[in-house]
């Protein structure tokens, strides 16, 4: 692979204005975590991809192995914030709005969980029981044809059968500016926001 020629990963924009989200995520996070954090990440996978090219063609097996590790964590933190910005939508677009309760999505999150609710409950949970940061997300197993709730942890993703249709941040970048030490107000007030609609596409989509 060409180095000159490779096309570079870039920092997407966003559907929203970065204070769209207040008051459940202040505009000044939002700001900070897209153009500084998400853009570490941006940076990062890029530089690492470009130096892992550069150990191959030297056969430099040990610092390949090395920069194999630096690449996926850049590449997760990248797709993950991808999908967490997708994921999150203004009240006045579809943030907070359910599906349809006739709507393929809404039955199948009725059957397995009974409300959206009570998953909603459940995914809190697993988000309040990650040590440390990490994700939760909301995926469909292509295999079974069933929702799932999965965590992983720093910036690890989900990948193979799995797909994941949201994405919520559990690291402290996300909130803390905010809500501080009071994670847990920070996990019920993204509700608010959470783009339904988005899961509800990609779910119907698959």
């Amino acid at each position: 692979m060409s180095l000159a020629n490779r096309e570079k990963v870039v920092l997407p924009k966003l559907d929203w204005s970065y204070d769209a989200l207040e008051p459940y995520i202040s505009g000044q996070i939002n700001e900070i975590h897209h153009s500084k954090h998400h853009q570490t990440y941006v940076n990062g996978y890029n530089k690492s991809i470009e130096e892992l090219i550069e150990s191959e063609i030297e056969g430099n097996v040990t610092r390949t192995v090395e920069l194999q590790k630096n690449v996926n964590f850049f590449a997760g933190g990248h797709a993950n914030h991808v999908l967490f910005w997708k994921s999150l939508s203004p009240t006045s677009q579809y943030g907070g709005q359910l599906p349809s309760s006739g709507s393929k999505f809404s039955q199948q999150v009725i059957s397995q969980y009974g409300s959206f609710d009570k998953l909603i409950e459940l995914v809190n949970g697993k988000l309040a029981g990650i040590q440390g940061s990490g994700w939760a997300f909301l995926v469909k197993n292509l295999d079974e044809g069933v929702l799932q709730v999965v965590t992983t942890a720093n910036q690890d993703t989900v990948t193979g059968n799995l797909v994941p249709l949201l994405a919520i941040d559990a690291w402290e970048h996300a909130y803390y500016l905010q809500y501080q030490n009071a994670k847990l107000d920070y996990f019920k007030a993204i509700w608010n926001v959470i783009n339904w609609t988005q899961a509800e596409q990609k779910y119907i989509n698959l």
